[in-house]
């Protein structure tokens, strides 16, 4: 019996929470108030209202959060959604400013309130920091509210969300570290580098371990198509899965494995997810959020004891400037400095005095102080955190939109107005168009048309009249030139998305296409000029080729890199193609996009010029990579066509289907067939990028002579190496011990004179360059770049001398056609390369 009352409670607790939630909702819509904000305050008024109120009410007071309920059910939840949905690519790039405020950041909030209240209040030293590390972590959901709102750029709403997620797991790993110091009731230089080494295995190991349940659950994702049951489970077992885990088995940060797991699941893991499932888990993951936020903030309100806030409200004063001065610090010191970090954009004072007041406290804080049941300041502590946390909801929660209105970020750009105005205006034209056709429908009467026709037509007059007042008095040339860009941008995007819906681009490649538009209209929007280079850089990352160079170092994991090298040419070769279509279609239509505006021809010229040189220049890699991999764009070309027929059919049978010619249950199996027929059609055939080696050594002089039994014992030692245009493939000065032979492709040999780098010779298929450090273990003399995508065989140094030991020839085949080779560029002024 006493079991089923208490499930009978819970349920009731649940549903009474689950109203009051829904109802909080619609009235902080009503009232434009946040709504985390008023949730604390309906929560406060539940307590109340089940303390005195109705009897079937009582059992939502004696429910006490626990802190295991945070950690353990809400905040996996949490932090999965929003690293699920956090751009990876703007993550990527803006990866070194979020660790820095994250990690560096909290670590200065940590001292600086701790230091702050141990002077000013009776607390110890390490009970402060302690205090210190718990309301160090951050909650973004206002701040990220009001940037979405602003239509700030994408990196700074990444750079706050993910110094939130990565602060969160910070906080957590310090204060266990502290609460550690003060168990132990001493500390010292030991103690403090045991601590940071602990830091550092706990972070990272956490992050380790989300990835590897991450590679797990994607992996068997992708052996799943189109079941919206089986795929959700798998992405919710991995939310939790990677937090317990990590938490209970490996004791690493249970946070950051499942922010590492969301990050790897929301970029790699998304091309593994049914594309007719995809939406439904974006808006199921969202709910599940935002019920976990709701019932988190509502128990948070019910928790608050006035008392015990007004007994202790000379200490949370302090509390409360300390934790604002060090977020101030913490602000306008490392925000400025991590700006100077490669590739890493400034952020305005503007918004740094947005990221300052919006840093709110909430379930993190809490979740640690509740969990503090031994400690001797327990009680003190919740009260404090409970104070700091309803202060940062309900001073700075209700006060940070008039902040942004007092710096002025609440006005849109005059680009953004005229966009606003036209968007009104075809809405209201297309209004007016169609009362005649609803009139002839009988829908109303011919005197009502009349009048909601002079109705529109008043509003539409006086919407160009306020577009000709906005271009008359705000615009210029450049800001016509921004207008223009963003309408075309706008519609490139749309473009790409449509792609993808019909499966002719793969979700990877439609995301780094819209990533790249949008880091062009970041740039217009900041800088007023374009970027150089948004998607296919020249420059390989030394982190990339240190990556590359430690698997090429180990036999058996040297086909990792060059499967991830083939992965890339295919890859390049689809966003080349999308963003062909997209130019294409967008200079197509263009003169349809300006019909209706005044924009003057010189700017519609120039972006037409701009959008010209990006169909030309994705035509060339196109025609590159067919020329090179003429077998792998044959074969994509076979599997869009096969979609295009398919599709067609799909289109056709469901529209017979509609008007009844055929049977729901005989279109269900047809329509089930062409759907799988478009599934295994989608994707890339990798194979066709590969080559025979023994197809290349026939066309190298100094293998002509290899008997052809020995052919098989050379090419087995051949490494394949696929390479995209501008890649270095051995550089000046490096020491190296391998040859390379060129199957298909065109390498650029140039060589350092007086500081200037000289081109000094052309190679195509057939040739061979490397000889010297595969003979002599010489460094290398000169660069080799490839000047298109190359496919490349390696002959390393070990594999060269055991093939000449069985094979003689070999060696002083390759001797004779080295220095010849030297001969030929002793005029260039070096020996070989």
């Amino acid at each position: 019996m006493e079991s089923a009352h208490f499930i009978a409670s819970l349920v009731t607790i649940i549903i009474v929470l689950l109203v009051v939630a829904s109802f909080t909702f619609a009235l902080a819509k009503r009232l434009h108030l946040p709504y985390t904000v008023i949730l604390v305050i309906a929560g406060m008024l539940l307590s109340v209202l089940a303390r005195y109120g109705p009897g079937f009410l009582h059992p939502v007071i004696q429910y006490t959060i626990s802190p295991e309920v945070i950690l353990f059910v809400f905040l996996p939840t949490l932090i999965y959604e929003s690293a699920f949905n956090l751009d990876y690519r703007q993550l990527r790039q803006n990866i070194l400013p979020v660790i820095f405020l994250a990690v560096p950041g909290l670590l200065l909030s940590t001292g600086l309130i701790g230091f702050i209240i141990h002077i000013f209040t009776p607390i110890d030293l390490v009970a402060s920091l302690l205090l210190g590390a718990i309301l160090s972590a951050t909650d973004p959901v206002a701040v990220i509210s009001i940037f979405k709102q602003l239509g700030t750029p994408k990196r700074l709403t990444v750079l706050v969300e993910g110094e939130s997620l990565f602060n969160d797991a910070t906080s957590i790993v310090v204060s266990r570290i502290l609460v550690g110091i003060i168990a132990a009731g001493y500390f010292s230089g030991a103690t403090i580098a045991s601590g940071l080494i602990s830091f550092f295995v706990v972070f990272i190991g956490g992050m380790l371990v989300g990835w590897l349940a991450a590679i797990l659950i994607g992996l068997v994702l992708g052996r799943v198509e189109s079941d919206p049951f089986i795929e959700i489970s798998l992405t919710t077992i991995l939310a939790y899965f990677s937090f317990l885990i990590a938490e209970e088995f490996f004791h690493v940060s249970g946070v950051m494995a499942t922010v590492a797991a969301g990050v790897t699941m929301g970029n790699w893991g998304r091309t593994k997810i049914s594309p007719s499932v995809a939406e439904y888990m974006e808006n199921f993951w969202e709910y599940l959020a935002h019920l976990a936020n709701a019932l988190i903030f509502l128990l948070v309100g019910m928790r608050v004891e006035i008392h015990a806030l007004v007994s202790s409200i000379d200490l949370l004063l302090w509390v409360i400037l300390a934790m604002l001065v060090s977020r101030a610090v913490v602000i306008y010191t490392l925000v400025p400095i991590s700006s100077l970090f490669p590739h890493v954009e400034p952020v305005s004072r503007p918004y740094q005095t947005v990221m300052w007041w919006g840093g709110l406290r909430g379930a993190i804080a809490l979740a640690i102080v509740l969990s503090l049941e031994d400690f001797y300041y327990a009680e003190t502590f919740v009260a404090l955190v409970m104070g700091a946390v309803l202060f940062t909801l309900i001073i700075q929660g209700l006060t940070i939109e008039k902040l942004v209105r007092w710096l002025g970020l609440d006005q849109l750009p005059p680009a953004d107005r005229i966009t606003r105005a036209e968007g009104l205006l075809a809405a209201k034209q297309h209004a007016l168009g169609r009362i005649p056709e609803l009139q002839k429908g009988g829908l109303f009467s011919k005197r009502v048309a009349e009048k909601m026709q002079d109705f529109c037509s008043e509003e539409i007059d006086t919407l160009r009249d306020s577009l000709d007042q906005l271009r008359s008095r705000d615009f210029d040339r450049e800001q016509e030139k921004l207008l223009l860009f963003s309408k075309c941008f706008g519609e490139e995007k749309k473009i790409y998305y449509e792609l993808f819906s019909k499966n002719h681009l793969s979700e990877q490649a439609m995301r780094d296409l819209c990533h790249s538009v949008d880091l062009q209209a970041e740039a217009l929007r900041d800088k007023s000029s374009l970027p150089k280079f948004t998607l296919h850089s020249r420059h390989e990352s030394r982190l990339k080729r240190a990556f590359t160079k430690f698997f090429n170092s180990l036999p058996v994991l040297r086909r990792i890199p060059e499967q991830i090298r083939l992965m890339r040419v295919a890859r390049e070769y689809e966003e080349s193609w999308g963003r062909y279509q997209g130019s294409t279609k967008i200079l197509a239509g263009i003169e349809k996009m300006v019909s209706l505006e005044a924009i003057p021809e010189d700017v519609i010229e120039e972006i037409r010029a701009h959008y010209q040189h990006w169909s030309d220049s994705a035509q060339k890699r196109i025609d590159q990579t067919a020329e090179q991999f003429p077998e792998f764009v044959n074969s994509m070309q076979l599997r869009l066509a096969g979609r295009l027929v398919a599709q067609a059919q799909e289109e056709v049978i469901a529209a017979e289907t509609r008007s009844g010619f055929i049977p729901a249950g005989v279109a269900q199996a047809i329509l089930k067939g062409l759907v799988s027929r478009i599934h295994v059609l989608r994707g890339r055939d990798l194979a066709q990028l590969q080559i025979k080696p023994a197809e290349l050594l026939r066309k190298v002089p100094f293998f002509q002579k290899i008997e052809p039994h020995d052919f098989d014992r050379v090419t087995e030692k051949l490494h394949p190496l696929t390479l995209p245009e501008n890649e270095v493939v051995i550089k000046e000065g490096e020491r190296g011990e391998s040859l390379f032979l060129i199957s298909r492709g065109v390498i650029r040999v140039s060589h350092h004179v007086a500081g200037i780098e000289k081109d000094l010779a052309t190679l195509i298929a057939g040739d061979f360059f490397g000889e010297m450090a595969l003979l002599y273990h010489e460094r290398r003399t000169a660069t080799c770049r490839t000047v298109t995508p190359c496919v490349l065989y390696e002959l390393q140094s070990e594999d060269f001398e055991e093939i000449s030991q069985a094979c003689p020839g070999i060696q002083k085949a390759l001797e004779e056609a080295a220095g010849k080779r030297a001969e030929e560029l002793h005029e260039s002024g070096i020996s070989s390369v």
